[in-house]
């Protein structure tokens, strides 16, 4: 269909499933039609888009009768804003859905049906969020606006709320868009003219309730920011630190290379998996973090349990292991780890907390690409963690693995198609998968986390 042959009027369709970034999926003539805020039950009044790469999509004009599960979403901007497109579909119906789409995913990717357990759900579907990184626009007539992407576009939803934060970051956003706004400094998220902030982001310890506030920005030259800032830390105690990082580039890449503490410290504490740990402002960490440490006990279990009756030389490689959040746990209860992650100061705080935990011995951490280091490793390896970036597994990474499989393979992924793919070429000769595990990080989204559990075949 092209631009001359878009439907001018409106059709109707019945909406059978979601896509994987939750856009509701109906049929017209046997071809697939996706439509933005159409839920699986729903009966809707459409009306058709040119044609983009061979992809049929549609406006939802009215919905004629909607799905059992739909519901009066929570947050009142969820018709707008794109950040959680789960939104308007009651509890029950985003785990059948996360559970459904992992289970066909992996049968049609990878021609896999393992053992498929049951969905950790979220105690937590709301307030669950441990950061937040908020896009900044300054309008023409100097009202600062702060807010998440419009669907499917750049354009900012204000807001002053959202509810899938943490409540004490949550609670920060309007006062802080009001200080920031008063401050007349210049905002350029884009990098289109003379630079300014970018966004706001902001960070909380679940279990110490230990703030952190980082601006984003391509320069650092703010008048008053250390006063500012200073201010902050004297006017809520929870905030521990507040920071400047500098991403220069007009890129999708949210922090720059560079961050400067300008009052308190730049890191925050938090305890995980009974650990203590230091987070610093641009370092990665599970946002769910509660459901993050139900994942320990699952390793624990595909690894074969506890190493404290064994032997304590076995090996685990973490692959992709950031700040070392699940290699002290594991290392904790008896294994050897070694942890590989190509960003440096991701593997300065994961060497801090192994000391902290009197855990250096037990848990190292090398500063290199896995595609690098792994290779070498994997013969020494009885065990092997992945949880590598949405992309998956590069073909280097995969090829290394294949060519030298450890005996049990853990792959904890963010993405069911990329998993899928991936777990399709471990197993074709080389691994049994025992098990799959989807587990609820990202409650009122479409985002699906699992936990993969392999086993050597000989």
């Amino acid at each position: 269909m092209t631009q001359q042959n878009a439907s001018a009027t409106d059709v109707e369709l019945e909406i059978q499933d979601l896509s994987h970034d939750g856009r509701g999926i109906g049929r017209l003539d046997g071809r697939v039609v996706f439509v933005d805020g159409a839920l699986p039950g729903d009966r809707v009044s459409v009306r058709l888009l040119p044609e983009r790469r061979r992809q049929l999509h549609a406006d939802l004009r009215r919905i004629l009768q909607p799905s059992p599960q739909r519901r009066r979403p929570p947050c009142i901007l969820a018709d707008h804003c794109g950040g959680c497109s789960l939104q308007p579909l009651s509890d029950e119906g985003q785990q059948q859905w996360k559970q459904r789409s992992l289970e066909q995913s992996l049968q049609r990717i990878a021609g896999l049906s393992p053992e498929v357990l049951p969905l950790l759900v979220s105690e937590r579907p709301l307030g669950y969020r441990n950061r937040a990184v908020i896009p900044l626009e300054r309008s023409e007539d100097g009202h600062l606006k702060a807010g998440y992407y419009r669907r499917g576009s750049h354009r900012i939803v204000n807001m002053n709320r959202c509810p899938v934060l943490d409540p004490r970051i949550d609670a920060l956003i309007a006062p802080l868009k009001r200080d920031l706004e008063t401050s007349d400094w210049p905002v350029d998220r884009h990098g289109l003219s003379e630079g300014g902030l970018k966004h706001l982001a902001l960070r909380v310890g679940h279990h110490t309730g230990e703030v952190l506030i980082t601006l984003i920005a391509s320069h650092q030259d703010f008048d008053g920011l250390e006063v500012l800032a200073q201010s902050w830390l004297e006017r809520w105690p929870e905030v521990v630190g507040v920071s400047l990082n500098l991403q220069p580039r007009p890129t999708n890449q949210l922090f720059g290379p560079n961050t400067y503490t300008i009052a308190g410290r730049g890191w925050l504490s938090e305890s995980f998996a009974g650990l203590k740990y230091h987070i610093a402002a641009d370092t990665f960490f599970q946002v769910h973090t509660t459901q993050a440490e139900r994942l320990v006990p699952l390793m624990l279990e595909g690894l074969g349990g506890s190493q404290d009756a064994g032997p304590s030389s076995d090996l685990l490689l973490d692959a992709f292991c950031g700040i070392g959040t699940f290699s002290l746990p594991l290392a904790a209860a008896g294994w050897r780890v070694h942890g590989i992650e190509q960003h440096p100061s991701a593997v300065e705080l994961a060497r801090l907390n192994a000391a902290a935990n009197n855990l250096g011995e037990r848990a190292t951490f090398e500063i290199a690409a896995v595609a690098t280091a792994l290779p070498a490793l994997l013969d020494s390896a009885e065990a092997l963690l992945l949880d590598p970036p949405r992309k998956g597994l590069e073909p280097h990474v995969m090829a290394a693995i294949l060519a030298t499989p450890p005996r049990r393979l853990l792959y904890l992924s963010c993405d069911p198609a990329t998993l899928s793919r991936d777990l399709g070429l471990l197993c074709a000769e080389v691994y049994t998968p025992r098990s799959v595990t989807p587990i609820d990080f990202f409650p009122n989204t479409s985002h699906i986390e699992a936990l993969a559990v392999l086993e050597r075949r000989s």
